[in-house]
């Protein structure tokens, strides 16, 4: 397999590539919407609500925290999830950034 050679582009876009990566996945975008919704959680509920194996959502959260997206605090026996807030406005802000480019391409008037 080649190197990858992410020294080619910029912080912002390795970063966003990062980003965009973990939320490439149907159930990591479950998980933010529910983690949205509801503040917080315990793994237990992600299982009922979205009916996936207990290994399989903790694989998913385990994704979403190793990018700083979510943060989570033992509660005894349990896990408690929820969006962490500083990196969910710096998520947005590096999207806004990207989508933000399209106003130099108005309709018909690109390739």
């Amino acid at each position: 397999m080649g190197v990858t050679k992410t020294d080619l582009f910029t912080k912002e876009q390795n970063e966003l590539a990062i980003l965009a990566k973990a939320f490439a996945h149907p159930a990591r975008i479950a998980i933010l919407q529910y983690l949205l919704t509801s503040n917080k959680c315990i793994n237990g509920d992600l299982v009922n609500e979205l009916g996936l194996a207990q290994a399989t959502i903790s694989q998913h959260l385990r994704e979403l925290k190793n990018v700083g997206i979510i943060q989570g605090s033992i509660d005894g026996a349990s896990m408690s999830y929820c969006i962490n807030p500083e990196k969910w406005e710096n998520v947005q802000q590096l999207f806004n950034g990207m989508f933000d480019e399209i106003q130099n391409c108005r309709p018909g008037e690109c390739c």
